[in-house]
């Protein structure tokens, strides 16, 4: 239809032209949404798409901070507060040399969708800095968490906007976000989620994204007579996301046997051994290159051997594979590994983890592929749970937020198959979580009006 190029081309002219990442994810959306157009005409009609294609606000902010030897550092805040509709914003901080306005852009512009297909009343936002915390003392991080909240505070509220962790921003960066807020605003508001038990947070949270992955792959997969007990599953990243999924595959019978870093990926054909990888990336912070020290059979690969275009994980034989590093992790070249390695489902742990080439390949060869929209939506989910808690003073056992976790991802697979049905999409779960998240969207911002 004529409404895709011309958005594309509008949100060209009215964004930076190095706003790649925002414009793939945007592009995803308009073509996923076709047949809701066709059926819903009103939404052009309500010029919707270029009403929820742009920022509600998009705010860059100086944060000075002072190091160990008292010189003094300047680095760039930033919020991208996308869209409130369904609810105040809500969305991760990431701390990491990477963070400029595209990345923050399309991370913001993607969570308004996926915490929209929860069925919670919360809107989409991304913020974070380009401060890097690596080799960095914990006194200097807590200085540059209390300069990041000092320079931003008043843009949130419980009502207004609620951070969370992501990269680079852990229960201790939380921590010295939240005192410094409470220290500021004399409130004990809940403005930030993912926080240490002491502080109010919940039970559950840290595993939630890793955990509801493979609730959402388990349940779509027994939805079609199939199941992930005794298969072999491959995963990417050693973050909170992937350890947690690796967890979680353990408790259902499955096999993990890759993870990987920035500096290279381990490939164990016994299992990944949890307590191991958790020692190493947990306690140390320390490179994957040191597991084989302790797992003598297992095989390392650093990253500069790696196949042009490609990545060590992607290479080993599976049943399903997890992309759980980062955004366009696998490209076309994987997928084609993946596809003659017979894979049978992909489920995207991190953000927008696949390419569009390569999501192409999949569909042809008719793969099921778990969108990050939906499969990766149990963090937000637990962090609603959590401000949930922290209003009423009421706090749940593991057993219940697991529990409710579990209904969360069973419901919006159950969603999302009905939107299939709906629109004829037969099993496109992409095209399906943008249609279900867009609608919900532009509907609450019809009623509110212009």
């Amino acid at each position: 239809m004529d409404y895709i190029e011309q958005s594309m081309n509008r949100a060209k002219n009215g964004n930076c032209k190095s706003d790649t990442l925002f414009f793939q994810a945007l592009r995803e959306v308009l073509v996923s949404i076709e047949p809701l157009i066709k059926k819903y005409p009103e939404y052009l009609h309500q010029n919707v798409i270029d009403r929820i294609m742009v920022p509600n606000r998009a705010i860059h902010f100086k944060i000075e901070w002072l190091d160990d030897d008292n010189l003094i550092h300047v680095n760039n805040g930033y919020r991208i507060q996308f869209n409130n509709a369904l609810g105040p914003y809500k969305g991760g901080v990431r701390f990491h040399p990477s963070v400029n306005p595209d990345i923050l852009k399309f991370l913001a512009f993607e969570q308004i969708f996926k915490n929209a297909i929860t069925g919670l009343h919360i809107g989409g936002a991304k913020g974070g800095s380009d401060f890097d915390p690596k080799a960095k003392s914990d006194k200097e991080i807590m200085k540059f968490c209390q300069a990041f909240m000092a320079a931003f505070y008043n843009s949130l509220g419980a009502d207004i906007d609620i951070l969370g962790g992501d990269i680079g921003v852990g229960a201790r960066e939380v921590g010295y976000l939240f005192g410094k807020y409470k220290q500021l605003t004399n409130s004990y508001d809940s403005i930030i989620t993912s926080k240490p038990l002491p502080l109010g947070g919940s039970l559950g949270r840290t595993q939630a994204t890793g955990y509801g992955l493979v609730y959402f792959t388990q349940t779509l997969l027994e939805d079609k007579g199939e199941t992930l007990k005794g298969k072999i599953c491959t995963i990417s990243g050693s973050g909170n996301v992937a350890i947690h999924a690796i967890e979680k595959l353990y408790d259902i019978g499955a096999i993990p046997v890759t993870c990987s870093d920035s500096r290279g990926t381990i490939h164990d054909s016994n299992g990944i051994d949890l307590e191991l990888l958790k020692k190493i990336k947990l306690e140390r912070g320390a490179s994957l290159e040191y597991y084989t020290l302790e797992r003598k059979n297992a095989t390392y690969v650093k990253r500069e051997n790696y196949i042009q275009g490609s990545s060590f994980v992607w290479d080993i034989p599976c049943f399903a594979a997890f992309p759980c590093a980062t955004q366009n992790e696998l490209g076309e070249n994987c997928a084609q590994l993946l596809i003659n390695n017979d894979v049978k489902i992909i489920a995207e742990g991190a953000n927008m983890p696949t390419t569009p080439k390569a999501i192409e390949l999949f569909v042809e060869n008719k793969i099921l592929f778990a969108p990050a929209k939906a499969a990766n939506a149990g963090g937000v989910a637990v962090s609603v749970l959590e401000m949930s808690q922290n209003n009423s003073l009421n706090y749940l056992s593991f057993e219940k937020v697991d529990k409710r976790l579990r209904d969360i991802m069973s419901n919006i697979y159950i969603d999302l198959k009905k939107t299939c049905d709906e629109y004829n999409l037969e099993m496109d779960l992409i095209s399906a979580a943008n249609i279900l998240g867009f609608k919900r969207v532009a509907d609450a911002m019809i009623m509110q009006g212009v």
